[in-house]
């Protein structure tokens, strides 16, 4: 068993609380992923947890076993830096075996992890070379199969990818994912990197100011965020917010939401929380492939001016503004339209979010 549970848990350096009471329980061969603006307290927490950096509140138990104060040593991790951290005056086999030999393990046992770790990276055939005859890529799969070899219960990545580019960050992501799900190893992955965090984990905890906002499956943070700040860090656009007013429609008996000139009649369901808002201002929240989009007038469909015609081969990514609001409109790249045009937008009240002003926290039933 390698389930890591973090219970209350707070680190200060001097007055500053990078991480402020923070509790969150990873299963045994869970890929958790820790996500969030840089200065958020992801890479403080990982530090705690390996035991680079102790806890000054709290406990953290690994396996079972209370680890809050022991040394990196006694705790039975691997750990992966964003930089490589490997010696450029051993090769990649000696690389590898590094922690192996500080273990005293014997050469046969040592040999068969480093080609076993190698495989699995396919870097088998670069044993003997060294890390200046090596791309950035080699070289963060030498330090990952170092990790590997050590067969610890334990995997703790802190942001791994993030020196490589963009082509190279994609293939290793998929490599990466397959590899850990080959090993069963329980891993904590720290990204600022949300399509690495949607792509990879079973789970994120999305952490903001040094506390977790949310935690749950990729899909459901995406589909569900718990607050405003969630939806706009999350998806490339970010979700849209638009300023609406809560009404009760006399003529329909029934609550709507006005942006603009334009009514939104929220789910059933939602009804009896927004009419709590009535006469009061609301957030509007929706994502920008969301929205149906129609060249031609509709009697339910809101009007906007397309600013920016953006085409990216799968979609069409569109600018388009309405009164004071400018947004993030998805479409097929069949859509045709361009800057200057007009389109109409229609807001399925199964995809609309609702978000308290004041609070910034998402209602849902």
């Amino acid at each position: 068993m390698s389930e890591i549970k973090i219970e209350n848990v707070t680190k200060r350096f001097g007055h500053f609380v990078a991480v402020n009471d923070v509790s969150l329980t990873v299963a045994d061969h869970e890929f958790m992923v820790l996500l969030g603006p840089s200065g958020c307290g992801k890479t403080t927490l990982l530090r705690a947890i390996a035991g680079l950096g102790l806890a000054d509140e709290g406990r953290i138990s690994i396996g079972g076993r209370e680890v809050t104060y022991l040394p990196p040593r006694e705790r039975r991790i691997s750990m992966v830096f964003q930089s490589y951290a490997i010696f450029p005056h051993m090769n990649v086999f000696d690389n590898i075996a590094f922690g192996l030999k500080m273990q005293k393990l014997n050469k046969t046992e040592i040999a068969t992890r480093v080609r076993r770790a190698a495989e699995l990276l396919h870097i088998e055939t670069m044993l003997d070379r060294y890390p200046s005859k090596m791309s950035g890529g080699q070289r963060q799969r030498v330090a990952v199969a170092r990790a590997i070899a050590m067969q610890s219960q334990v995997l703790l990545m802190d942001e791994p990818l993030s020196n490589l580019d963009a082509l190279l960050r994609l293939e290793m992501r998929a490599e990466l994912k397959r590899l850990l799900a080959e090993l069963g190893a329980t891993t904590i992955y720290v990204t600022h990197d949300q399509i690495e965090a949607m792509s990879m984990g079973d789970r994120i905890a999305v952490m903001r100011d040094g506390i977790i906002e949310q935690v749950d499956r990729p899909t459901t943070i995406y589909d569900f965020p718990a607050n405003q700040f969630i939806g706009g860090f999350i998806g490339t656009p970010p979700m849209n917010f638009l300023e609406g007013q809560v009404r009760r429609d006399a003529e329909r008996g029934s609550t709507v939401v006005r942006v603009g000139d334009h009514k939104l009649a929220p789910k059933a369901q939602m009804a009896p929380i927004l009419a709590g808002y009535d006469g009061k201002p609301i957030i509007v929240g929706i994502r920008a492939e969301s929205m149906e989009t129609l060249s031609a007038p509709a009697d339910d469909a809101l009007r906007a001016t397309v600013l920016v015609v953006e085409p990216l081969g799968s979609q069409n990514l569109l600018t388009v503004a309405f009164g004071t609001h400018r947004i993030k409109v998805s479409t097929h790249p069949s859509f045709e339209t361009r800057a200057d045009a007009d389109v109409w937008l229609r807001f399925p009240a199964d995809n609309i979010r609702w978000i308290d002003p004041d609070t910034k926290r998402a209602l849902y039933v």
